[in-house]
């Protein structure tokens, strides 16, 4: 039982520090992207910006209304790319990651 004074100690100080900790993370968050090609289709596309820049890189087509659209939705860009014949090629990611990079 000696050790108990210590435990609530230790215990106090995670009660104490944990606040802290969940500010930082929360604003290692914020300072991250929004947006990436890592994104799920779905998410990007309930975004009007990166659904603006997703449809302006695939010339003006927006993937929602494609017919495949329930079955890939989950996936990101960057998954769907090398199922998608040549359509979405490494040039065309990196445009869209880097449009998708300004959206704050």
């Amino acid at each position: 039982m000696k050790f108990a004074p210590l435990a609530a100690l230790g215990l106090a100080v995670i009660a104490i520090a944990a606040p802290a900790v969940a500010d930082e993370m929360a604003t290692t968050a914020t300072t991250a992207a929004m947006f990436t090609i890592d994104t799920p289709i779905e998410t990007l596309m309930a975004d009007e910006r990166a659904k603006a820049v997703v449809i302006a890189n695939f010339g003006g087509q927006d993937l929602t209304q494609h017919p495949a659209y329930e079955q890939f939705k989950s996936l990101s860009l960057k998954a769907v790319a090398p199922f998608s014949q040549g359509l979405i090629t490494e040039e065309m990611l990196t445009k869209i990651a880097a449009e998708l990079a300004e959206i704050k």
